[in-house]
Formats: structure tokens, C-alpha cells, sequence
């Protein structure tokens, strides 16, 4: 019902006239209408239907019919309500008032035709009547008008609150990007320059160490420099954002870099003690830069955890493979380890944070508890997948609290 005084949909409203008028002719009067009623209801129904893009056009047409038929035949009714309706049409699309009210006086002047020179008492029936062929179209179109004038004023309100919004939170963004960019230069950063310092120191003058030993302190130092240089970059992109969003150091990894970087973060992991199964696909090498990311973050953080949580001693298995451009992704442990430091009790925001970007790809990240251990698992989409779009069943279930102090968020 709402199209039907749609501006854009007058055709159909039109037809729709057009149809009742058809219906009166045949079964609204007592005798059959005269061929002169005829004719002149044929010239309103093809005015209305021809003309019906042009509404002033229309109304002068249909005022003219009217005009005439009130001259010739007795019954005006179709030639009465087809200008009404053509005012009606005016009333609600025209562009400026002053044709409005124009199109009102003609129809006016042309109702005034009939009723002058007779008595008092017809002239006023003919006023009345007045009042409901001009009136009542000219105050409905007024009230379609000024309600559609309405609505797109209060969309564009709408839409300049929703633009406030967005800038407002783009600023916000810029601020807190700006203040963790401090934070990190100021504090992580410096803290970690002077540990890559120390190290490094400590590797130059310790000449005679243990070659296990020195190992250690090159991996510490070359983990320590790979960190800076991140955390260099990471504030760069936090201070100016759009003038490195290319960076693929940030944003991206090479395919083919992939699974030597995967090999990396195994070998890592099995320095710190913890005893790692891989079986990675070499058709990794083939994904897009930013699954192949994901992937390599989402791994570092399991290892990560795996030592942090289950200890040293602990066995863990990583499972990477591609399965028609879907990648399956798990990381599972045994758990018999050790606590070597206390869980923080507001949690921590590893698993967080993974879940976060498995999300953005697409996935939905499952962890917890597995016997006596801990799983992560998740299926990232191949790329042409609907972003959100679950790929398993298992990755709708949610992941069960688990018992202790290990829990979900405290990675």
C-alpha cells in the first residue's frame, strides 16, 4: 500500500483509477452510460495513462474533459474524479508550491462552471462539491508530500549522526592508537632495547661459555632483535597508519615463506623444552598472504602457550593442512607439565586475541580442555568464502570452561 504513493509508482496508480472507472461505467449506473460518456471517459483513461509522467500536462488535460463533459452530459463523474486525481498526482510531485496551487485554481475555476448563474441553493452544492473534488486531493497530496519531505529529512539526519559517529570514533581510534604507540615506544620498547643490550654484552665478554649455553644467548638475542624491530614498526603503523598499509612485514607473509617460517616457530618452541609433533602441509606454501599470517600467528601463540601452561616438559602436535581451500588448523597438549608462573586472575588476552582475527577470516576459533590437556583447533575458509560463514560443525560448539586455573582467556 505504501508504493501506491510512492511518486515513482503513478503509472500504477493510474491503472488502478483507470480499472475503477471501467467498473462504474459497467455496473455503477442505473442506465447504460450515453456514447458521449464513453468518449470522454476513453480520452481520461489514455490522458491518465499517456500523461502520467507529466502531471501538470495531465491535469490540464483532464480539467479540459471535465470542462467539456460538463457541458454535454449529465453523469461527470469519471471526468471529475480523473482531474481530481490529477491535482492529487500534482499536489505530491511537483516541485514547486506555486504550480500546486495554479493547478488547484484551474480545477476550481472549471467545477465553477456548472453551478454558475443558477440559484443560490445550487451554488452552494456546487461550493460544497468544490471542497471535495479540489479540497480533499489537494489536502491528501499536502500530506503525502510534506510526509515524504519529512522521511528524507529525518534519513538525512540520520545519515550526518551516523557520519558524526564514524568520525567521532575514527578520532577516538587515533587517540588510543597514538597512546599505545607511546606506551610501547616509551616503555616495551625501551625495556626490550636494554634486554637485546644486555645480552648481546653479556655474549661479547662470556667468551668461554658452554656452546649450549652461547646458543641460548644467540637465540635470546636474535628473538629479541626480530621483537624490536616489530615493535618498531608496529608503532610506526600506530602513529601513521595509512602511510604504511603496505608494509607486509605487518600485514601479510609470503606464501612460500610460510612453512620455513611454521618450521621456525616449531624449532623454537622444542629450545624452550617442549617436545612438538608437526604435521604441516606443503600446500600452505600456496595460500594468500593473509591466511598464511594468521596461521603463523595463530601457531606462534598455541606454542607460546603450550609452554607457558602446560610446562617444559609438556608434548604438544601441530596440525596444519589444506583441504579444498579450507585450512584446518590445531594445536593439542598433553598437559603434563608444569605451572611455571602463576596465571594472571583478570586472565590474559591470547585466546582473545586469536579468536579475534580467526573471526575476521571468516572461522570461529575452538578451545579447551581434552583429557588431560588443552586443544585449540579452527578452519579458516578458503578465500572465496562468505566472511562469518562457519566452516564445521565443531567450530559452532562452544568451548567448554575448563577445571583449574587454565582457562580459556588466560593465555
Amino acid at each position: 500500500m505504501g508504493r501506491l504513493f510512492d511518486a515513482r509508482e503513478s503509472l500504477a496508480r493510474i491503472v488502478l483509477l483507470n480499472l475503477a472507472g471501467l467498473g462504474y461505467l459497467f455496473f455503477g449506473t442505473q442506465h447504460a452510460p450515453p456514447t458521449t460518456q464513453w468518449i470522454l471517459a476513453g480520452f481520461a483513461f489514455a490522458a491518465g495513462l499517456g500523461l502520467h509522467r507529466w502531471p501538470l500536462v495531465n491535469l490540464v488535460t483532464q480539467a479540459a474533459l471535465l470542462a467539456i463533459a460538463i457541458c454535454l452530459i449529465d453523469d461527470i463523474t469519471i471526468n471529475q474524479v480523473g482531474a481530481s486525481w490529477a491535482l492529487l498526482e500534482l499536489t505530491m510531485r511537483a516541485r514547486r508550491p506555486r504550480t500546486i496551487w495554479l493547478g488547484a485554481g484551474l480545477l476550481a475555476a472549471v467545477d465553477l462552471i456548472d453551478p454558475i448563474g443558477d440559484p443560490l441553493p445550487r451554488f452552494l452544492s456546487g461550493v460544497f462539491g468544490l471542497l471535495l473534488e479540489v479540497g480533499i486531493p489537494l489536502l491528501l497530496g499536502l500530506v503525502i508530500r510534506t510526509t515524504r519531505e519529512l522521511a528524507r529529512q529525518a534519513q538525512q539526519r540520520a545519515a550526518e549522526e551516523q557520519r558524526r559517529r564514524e568520525s567521532e570514533s575514527r578520532a577516538a581510534r587515533a587517540d588510543e592508537r597514538s597512546a599505545i604507540a607511546r606506551e610501547l615506544h616509551d616503555v616495551v620498547a625501551h625495556h626490550v632495547a636494554s634486554m637485546v643490550l644486555r645480552v648481546g654484552v653479556a655474549r661479547h665478554v662470556l667468551t668461554d661459555l658452554d656452546p649450549r649455553v652461547g646458543e641460548v644467548f644467540d637465540d635470546v638475542h636474535g628473538t629479541g632483535t626480530a621483537a624490536l624491530a616489530d615493535l618498531r614498526r608496529l608503532v610506526a603503523v600506530l602513529r601513521q597508519p595509512d602511510g604504511v598499509r603496505g608494509d607486509a612485514a605487518l600485514t601479510a607473509i609470503e606464501p612460500s615463506a610460510l612453512p620455513a617460517a611454521l618450521g621456525a616457530a616449531v624449532d623454537r618452541s622444542r629450545q624452550a623444552g617442549v617436545t612438538v609433533e608437526a604435521d604441516i602441509d606443503p600446500a600452505i606454501g600456496s595460500l594468500d598472504a593473509v591466511r598464511g599470517l594468521a596461521v603463523l600467528r595463530l601457531t606462534q601463540e598455541s606454542l607460546t602457550n603450550v609452554a607457558k601452561h602446560a610446562g617444559t616438559s609438556a608434548q604438544a602436535r601441530l596440525s596444519v593442512s589444506v583441504v579444498d581451500g579450507a585450512v584446518h588448523w590445531e594445536v593439542v597438549d598433553n598437559g603434563r607439565g608444569w605451572l611455571p608462573t602463576p596465571v594472571p586472575s583478570g586472565g590474559g588476552h591470547g585466546i582473545t586475541g586469536m579468536r579475534e582475527r580467526v573471526e575476521v577470516l571468516g572461522g570461529r576459533l575452538e578451545a579447551g580442555p581434552t583429557g588431560t590437556g588443552w586443544r585449540v583447533r579452527t578452519v579458516l575458509p578458503a578465500s572465496s568464502s562468505p566472511s562469518g560463514t562457519p566452516a564445521t560443525s565443531a567450530e559452532r560448539t562452544p568451548a567448554a570452561a575448563p577445571p583449574g586455573p587454565r582457562t580459556a582467556e588466560s593465555a
